[in-house]
């Protein structure tokens, strides 16, 4: 019956830790750029588009093609660092005698 205490208190640690990063996360922006940053945004940690930035030169009614692909970029670009950012966080919430949890993609 100790044991299973020990064990609940170390869940419920990890449970905490896990909250914790999640709020992190979501409380964090992450920003993404394409064409040298003539196209600019951010992103918020649920993945949520907050802010987008256009050069006025990007912005060619002949060639809306590369406006939408210049976009695209940056936005996966930010999503590849919000990826990265979760793997990092979450892959540090460790309980004892296990590994760390796998990443969010």
């Amino acid at each position: 019956m100790n044991n299973m205490n020990a064990m609940m208190k170390q869940l419920q640690q990890v449970q905490k830790k896990v909250l914790a990063a999640q709020q992190e996360l979501e409380n964090s922006d992450f920003p993404g750029e394409a064409g040298g940053g003539k196209v600019k945004l951010v992103i918020t940690g649920k993945g949520d588009l907050k802010s987008l930035k256009l050069d006025r030169s990007v912005v060619d009614p002949e060639d809306v093609e590369l406006l939408e692909d210049l976009i695209l970029t940056a936005f996966h670009q930010a999503k590849e660092t919000l990826a990265m950012k979760s793997e990092a966080v979450m892959g540090g919430v460790k309980m004892p005698g296990m590994p760390g949890l796998p990443g969010f993609r």
